[in-house]
Order: structure tokens, then sequence, then C-alpha cells
């Protein structure tokens, strides 16, 4: 292992403690919320009111990571985040916290997001050599997952323990650890900007629209995969945990054993990216891992009415992930340049996630207003769908994991099959990566 992998080692396993101490509180306030609210929908609205800021700024966000050094980025970002945790730790020990406190928070947290995610992203693909680009992928969604299967353990323990406070206090302790070690141990090489001025938030936001527009291929990627992302938001990130707790008479436990076990897969999917274990056709690593996910992920979700399917169905699901999420990353390290990547990738993530709030926003309010409702109603066809996915509480947010499933393996499988899509399939000439 070479002395810059061995800082790219230290650099994650560091960022993953952060990112745990984060999920940890993320899944403490998603407890808060519910049990004061018992609406899916002011849980939609905790994430939708972080992805709305993080991708009207995310646009405009492209051209000052290019034009900036990558590291202080992350460290400001980082340290704006810590002292949010901060003010919502005083405002739960007053007893003073209120839900619009946390959409508050969330949108500034959106805004950081905005300008250090495009940063870190830039910064990961300078940090090692091209070769190790799906390796680290795989690591990161290792790290992710192994982080999705310890932050409902840790965080519940934690919250019986001593509430949002603890949490709060076990998530700022997590940023002291990994900002000090960004900050004195970690060096991150930067790419020379390739403009000889520099550019204004609006003409790197047109700078990285024009290249991915003219890179068809990376069009369509794009534009398929925010589609994608709004059936999987539509459900997973926001009706899931309520689902779990309506099904199971608000047994925290249920949701999570499930939420493990969807870390599970995901570590297991990381495991095989990082080792090299995959086809190196990086469309069918994208639009078949989905298909599968969709498939066997959520159609589960829907019907199963235990644990025990709930669980199948969470490990089905996740375990495709990191070979989505490697197949577009190696794609646009290869084809995307290094001095434009910053734009590029700001364009690119305000565009392919821009779907993710509405389909949270749409997903709470569907379950609240129309299909619990609705399959409570008594109608024919509510009565035919409860006898596949049970009934009482929970049974609509059942039906609409169904929906999703149909709708976005189908369109997955559409997606695979599209022409524009071939000359990415396969990697690029080593002299054509050389010369990126």
């Amino acid at each position: 292992m070479t002395q810059q992998f061995k800082r790219y080692v230290l650099f994650w396993l560091s960022q993953s403690v952060s990112q745990l101490g984060s999920a940890m509180t993320g899944f403490g306030l998603v407890l808060w919320a519910y049990q004061q609210t018992r609406s899916a929908m002011v849980v939609s609205l905790m994430t939708f009111f972080m992805y709305v800021p993080y991708l009207l700024a995310g646009l405009l966000a492209g051209s000052f990571v290019d034009q900036h050094r990558k590291k202080p980025i992350m460290l400001t970002a980082d340290a704006f985040a810590a002292i949010t945790s901060l003010l919502v730790l005083v405002l739960s020990r007053q007893d003073a916290l209120q839900v619009w406190h946390i959409y508050l928070v969330n949108s500034g947290l959106g805004l950081m997001n905005a300008v250090q995610v495009p940063a870190s992203q830039v910064a990961r693909g300078m940090m090692v050599p091209r070769e190790k680009l799906a390796q680290i992928s795989g690591m990161s969604s290792f790290s992710d997952n192994l982080i999705m299967v310890l932050t409902p353990v840790l965080a519940a323990a934690l919250y019986a323990l001593g509430g949002l406070p603890i949490i709060l206090s076990v998530d700022f302790a997590s940023f002291l650890f990994a900002f000090t070690i960004l900050l004195l141990l970690i060096p991150i090489p930067e790419a020379p900007y390739d403009g000889e001025k520099k550019e204004s938030a609006l003409v790197g936001c047109r700078t990285g629209f024009r290249f991915l527009r003219d890179n068809r291929g990376l069009w369509i990627t794009v534009l398929t995969l925010a589609l994608i992302n709004f059936f999987s938001r539509l459900t997973y990130e926001n009706i899931l945990s309520p689902m779990l707790l309506a099904r199971s008479g608000q047994n925290s436990m249920v949701m999570g054993i499930v939420n493990a076990m969807l870390g599970i897969g995901g570590i297991l999917g990381g495991l095989m990216v990082s080792t090299g274990r995959f086809t190196r056709d990086r469309i069918k690593m994208i639009y078949l891992g989905a298909a599968f996910s969709f498939f066997f992920g959520d159609l589960l979700m829907g019907f199963g009415q235990s644990v025990v399917v709930w669980s199948l169905a969470g490990l089905m699901a996740s375990f495709p992930i990191p070979f989505i999420i490697a197949g577009q990353n190696v794609i646009l390290y290869e084809n995307v340049p290094r001095p434009m990547q910053g734009r590029v990738f700001a364009v690119r993530n305000a565009l392919q996630f821009g779907s993710i709030p509405i389909g949270i926003l749409l997903g709470g309010f569907l379950a609240d207003y129309v299909f619990e409702p609705w399959m409570q109603s008594g109608r024919p066809l509510a009565g035919f769908l409860g006898s596949l996915v049970g009934r009482g509480p929970g049974s609509g947010m059942a039906v609409m994991f169904i929906g999703t499933g149909i709708c976005g393996s189908l369109y997955s499988l559409i997606s695979y099959r599209r022409k524009e899509l071939d000359p990415l399939r396969k990697a690029p000439d080593s002299e054509q990566t050389a010369e990126r």
C-alpha cells in the first residue's frame, strides 16, 4: 500500500466516524419527531428542507469549488455542521426544541453541503490513482452501510440512556476527531483551474451544464438516475420508518433490525466492489443493479408482514446500491476532466438529486392523505390489496412500496437498453484516461 493510499484510508476512516455521529443524530431526530407528531409528512419535511437548499445552491457552487482549495471548503462545512448540532443540543436540554427548529437547521446544513459534497467528490478523485477509483467507491459504500447497521443500534441505546442530548454530544465528539485528522494529517492535491480568469457562479453553472449536455451518454445517465431516485425516495427515504413503526405497533426494535439489514446488504455489496469483483460493464452495474433493488427489495417490503420478510427485503434492496454508485462514479471520473469536475459534479448533483425532495415530499403526502385513508375506506380495490399486504395502519404505505417496485424495476430495464449509453459500457482506452 502506497503512502498516498494510506493517507486516503486514514481520511476515509476519520470521515466515517464523523458520519456515524451525524447519522445517529439524524436517527434520533426522526424518532423524536415521529413520536411527537405521528406524521410521515413531518419526517418527509425534515429531509425536504435539507435537500432544497442543497440543490438550489449546488447549481451555483461548481465554479467556487473548482476555483478554491478543497480542504478549507470541507473544514468550513464540517465546522458549520458541528455548530448546528450544538444549537440543537442547547435547545434539547432546555426542552425548547420544536420541529421547525429542525427544519431551519437542516436548511443550513443543505447550504453547506452544496459546496462540501462536490469538494469532497473532487478531492477523493485526486487523492488516489485512477485504477483505485472503483475500490474507493466500494470502500465508501462499505462504510456508509456499516454506519447504517450501527446507527439504529447505537442511537436507540443512547436515546434510551439519555435522549437527544447524549446523541448530540457523541456527534460533536466525532466531529472533533475527524476535523483534527483532516486539518493536521491529510494533504489534498489540487487540480489546476482551466479558465483564464475566474468564472462567475452562473457562468460556471452553464459550463458544467453544457459539458453534460454535449456528452450524450453522461446526460442520459444523469436524467434516468434522476427518475430512479424519485421512485426510490417516494418510499425508502421517508416512508420506511413510519411504515415499520405503524405495522409493528410502534416497535422501534423492528425499525432498527430492518435498517440494520439494509446496512448489511450494502456492506456485502461494498465489499464485493472494493475487492474488484464486478463486471466491467458500468451501465450493467447501474441499471441492472437498480432493477434488482426495486424488484426484490420494494416488492418484498410491500408484501411483507413480518420482521423476517422486511429484513430480507432490506438485504435485497441495498446489496446492489454499491454497484450502482461505483458504476456512475467511475464513468464520471473517467470522462470528466479534473479541472472541470467541481462544476460538472455540482450540476450533476443538482439535476440527478433534484428529484429527491419532490419524491420525499410527495411520498409523505401520499402516505398521510391518500393511501393510508384509502386503504381504510372499505372500497373493493382497497380490500383486495389489503388481502395481499395486510390491513390496518401502514397498509397504505405498503401499497406504495409495491408501486415503486413495479415502476422502478421496469424503468431501470428500459433505461439499460438505451443506445446512447453504449459508449459508456466499457472503460475508455488507457491513453484517453491518462489525458484526463
